[in-house]
């Protein structure tokens, strides 16, 4: 019999049992399931519920409780169907029936939903952490590879030339935007639902302010009936989880592809590669493969409990039953992804001279049109003259820098023959030096501002 089966004449069937419980993943909160408790007794205490020694016994009762869970000795039952009855009903073991007061004026469903955010704050904390490690990665990166042009693509089509800093840093950004989430996230998961009781508050005097800053929470929810079933903390934190997924996708994709025999800019360390069962030669970038790979999980698990939480009336219902494991999941993924994305960027190899010999002179070409406006001509017309040379050249089968220069003047007379210097990939990327442009000097203030925003 379960601690909450007194209404019921008959046992539940075990496979309705076994539906129910969510002990084998909500145990996870174990920890932060007992500092709840212990603040919630200190609170019916203040609240005349247990007298001083009631108090104190229970207190230790939950501190033998939460040594067990660190030393790994917690001994569940088979009557334990979640973390909750697993920790009272523990504690009536070691106390006695006044362990029974405990739950005077709580629910389950106020005490799963402070659970939840006290884990998923503690969670945030690391989670940031390794972020950071992963942005510092890329500065680094931006750093030791400074000088280093890379063809920049856009429709994965040769576009222009940036410093491979610059394109280090913008997933850095990326991941920076991310970080800001999770403060955001940190700030909205800190209000504390404890004190709501099943849905319309509870009958005794507990100071709510007093318990949110007790346990780390801001404030305490002001709505009992919204607290106990707001989990909108949990979809943004999926939201996050996916998003980042998202980033780290689109870094790791890029990557792949530089390493491909034809690209041949990067080579990762054996240490983040993998080798074929079958082809002898193959040295694969699986984690990156997995990082791709686990953003569409990532984004699987949001469309779960959005679709969960939609048909949902207020108040508490089972279905919320479903809002933990895909956080916890999610949180497991990206704590892995990140360190281990982090290790191959620092450890992978450049090739410069094949970024270098990838160039194509036409992805000059906007600057060759800038080169007419800074001589008088309207833009539109440079771009159309310039469009038209491209055009002439692949004609005639040359390179747009081989093109001659009467050529050039029969589409527009304003080429001169200093038109050569518009060839230069180096100036061309120096002249990028408008704020937040690929310029070395613009990038060098863009690392000292990354550098700011890691800071503590």
């Amino acid at each position: 019999m379960t601690l909450y089966s007194s209404r019921f004449s008959g046992s539940l069937d075990p496979r309705a049992a076994a539906l129910n419980n969510s002990l084998p993943f909500d145990q996870r909160m174990a920890k932060v399931d007992v500092r709840g408790s212990l603040a919630w007794a200190n609170a019916i205490g203040k609240a005349g519920v247990l007298n001083a020694d009631e108090l104190a016994l229970i207190s230790q009762g939950l501190s033998r409780i939460l040594e067990e869970f660190e030393q790994g000795s917690f001994t569940f039952m088979e009557t334990d169907e979640d973390i909750h009855t697993a920790v009272e009903r523990r504690l009536i073991e070691l106390v006695g029936p006044v362990g029974g007061k405990l739950h005077t004026g709580r629910s389950r469903n106020d005490q799963v939903a402070t659970d939840l955010r006290l884990w998923l704050l503690d969670r945030i904390r690391f989670l940031q952490d390794e972020l950071r490690g992963l942005q510092a990665a890329l500065i680094t990166r931006s750093e030791k590879d400074m000088g280093i042009i890379l063809p920049g693509y856009t429709h994965f089509q040769q576009a222009q030339p940036v410093l491979l800093s610059h394109w280090w840093l913008s997933h850095f950004w990326a991941l920076q935007r991310d970080q800001e989430r999770l403060t955001h996230l940190r700030h909205e998961t800190a209000v504390l639902p404890l004190g709501c009781g099943a849905l319309a508050g509870t009958t005794f005097p507990v100071d709510r302010f007093t318990l949110a800053q007790e346990l780390g929470f801001r404030s305490p929810a002001p709505n009992s009936l919204d607290a106990i079933s707001d989990r909108d903390f949990a979809a943004e934190f999926l939201f996050w989880a996916a998003l980042t997924g998202v980033h780290l996708s689109r870094l790791a994709e890029a990557l792949i592809l530089y390493s491909t025999y034809e690209y041949h800019f990067v080579t990762f360390s054996d240490a983040f590669s993998t080798g074929s069962s079958l082809m002898p030669q193959k040295k694969n970038p699986d984690p990156m493969e997995l990082a791709r790979g686990k953003a569409g999980s990532l984004i699987g698990k949001l469309t779960g409990l959005l679709t969960t939480l939609k048909g949902l009336p207020s108040a508490y219902d089972k279905d919320l039953q479903e809002d933990k494991l895909p956080v916890f999941e999610a949180a497991d993924t990206i704590a892995l992804l990140l360190p281990v994305i982090a290790g191959a960027i620092s450890t992978l190899s450049l090739h410069p001279e094949r970024m270098l010999n990838a160039f194509d002179s036409q992805i000059l070409a906007t600057d060759l049109a800038d080169y007419l406006v800074k001589r008088g001509i309207p833009f539109r017309n440079a771009h159309s003259a310039v469009g038209q040379a491209v055009r002439r050249a692949e004609a005639m089968g040359l390179k747009l820098k081989e093109l001659p220069l009467v050529e050039w003047q029969t589409i527009q007379p304003a080429f001169q023959e200093d038109m050569d210097q518009v060839f230069d990939i180096e100036k061309a990327v120096a002249r990028r030096s408008a704020w937040g442009g690929t310029a070395p000097g613009q990038v060098s203030k863009q690392i000292e501002l990354a550098k700011i925003c890691l800071q503590p």
